[in-house]
């Protein structure tokens, strides 16, 4: 609630209208990008939705604190992969300021930095975090691999 006057008329207004529903959530967002197109997709707080929730791709998401060092240590890689799965049409990968934008779902829990979750197609309310595996070009890739629903590339041979 951001009213330019307070009264009791305001707040039994405003309490009405939040019990109908009728109200929207103010999402702390940076602004949308003007161009998105490189290999990592921007997502902010107004995006989430329509990006990471998307039921037709798989996203891969970083969620990062641009001060964080591991995540200055990540970038490089991090934009290395999207590189090597840009011609994938139902593969998104992207990443978030976690600082400066809210997460507007409650099953992408971010707790350190950096955090990355999959997100399959068919299972958004159910990602899977990436943990326990280096965050480097090999194991990254793997865990994509391992989680995508539909990739178009054939596996590489040994």
């Amino acid at each position: 609630m951001e009213p330019e006057e307070f009264d009791s008329d305001v707040l039994t207004q405003f309490v009405l209208a939040f019990k109908k529903g009728k109200l929207k959530p103010i999402v702390k967002s940076q602004p949308v990008p003007k161009n998105n197109k490189g290999p990592v997709k921007v997502v902010v707080g107004k995006t989430f939705d329509a990006i990471v929730m998307d039921p037709k791709k798989d996203v891969l998401i970083e969620f990062y604190a641009p001060w964080c060092g591991h995540c200055k240590k990540l970038e490089p890689i991090y934009t290395e992969l999207g590189k090597k799965y840009k011609n994938e049409k139902n593969l998104v990968i992207a990443k978030m300021d976690a600082t400066a934008n809210d997460v507007t779902s409650d099953h992408y829990k971010v707790e350190g930095f950096p955090t990355i979750y999959f997100a399959p197609r068919d299972k958004k309310n159910n990602p899977i975090k990436f943990e326990g595996g280096d965050r480097d070009l090999e194991h990254l890739s793997k865990f994509i691999e391992e989680h995508a629903t539909k990739l178009s590339r054939t596996k590489e041979e040994l």
